[in-house]
């Protein structure tokens, strides 16, 4: 018995048509295939940017935070440097600073740090206080005692004049001290001889 070739592939094809129906079958599986590549590498670049942008906006947040807690733990150093140095050094019974104050202070500092090798970290901090006696030291901050500082920021804080001194003896020979607003930050590089910068707050 014989048989055709159009009866092997059944359907009553021929061998030629038949092929070329399976080589258009393979070309469209491949169109398909690839177009889905296509799109999944397309989604896949949106969602990675879409994803990157959410990082970097996640890692700005994260960053804006810790200056936000560095500038407390520095607000509160300095607060305490000079409660120290109210008994000892600066000789008063009553220390009276400015409302906020202390933080303004702390970001300043801040800013003053930023350009620097270590940061903050690499800072030796220096509180001094000008009065009618003329500059009394009120204390030292470090934030890290193991690092070789690279740079000093000594910030003077300005007292007020002694008000209505005939009344100083009915009020009793307790000191008080007023800070003024104003106070003076001057950065020196240890690791350059470039003069200090002075800059007035």
């Amino acid at each position: 018995m014989v048989y055709s070739q159009a009866l092997v592939f059944g359907y009553g094809l021929s061998a030629g048509c038949e092929e070329d129906n399976l080589a258009e079958m393979w070309r469209k599986v491949l169109q398909h295939f690839r177009a889905s590549k296509e799109t999944a590498g397309r989604l896949k670049k949106a969602t990675s940017s879409s994803s990157l942008e959410s990082e970097c906006s996640l890692e700005d947040d994260d960053l804006e935070a810790s200056i936000q807690l560095q500038q407390q733990d520095l607000a509160v150093r300095i607060e305490k440097c000079l409660v120290m140095a109210k008994a000892s050094s600066l000789q008063c019974s009553e220390l009276l600073v400015p409302a906020r104050m202390s933080s303004r202070v702390a970001r300043d500092v801040l800013r003053a740090s930023e350009h620097e090798p270590c940061g903050l970290r690499g800072a030796l901090i220096q509180l001094f206080t000008e009065t009618q006696a003329g500059l009394q030291k009120a204390g030292t901050v470090t934030l890290e005692n193991s690092l070789t500082p690279t740079f000093e920021l000594s910030v003077v804080f300005r007292a007020d004049p002694q008000r209505w001194p005939p009344l100083k003896h009915l009020l009793g020979s307790e000191r008080v001290l007023r800070l003024r607003p104003e106070y003076r930050l001057i950065k020196r590089k240890l690791y350059s001889s470039a003069s200090p910068t002075v800059i007035e707050f």
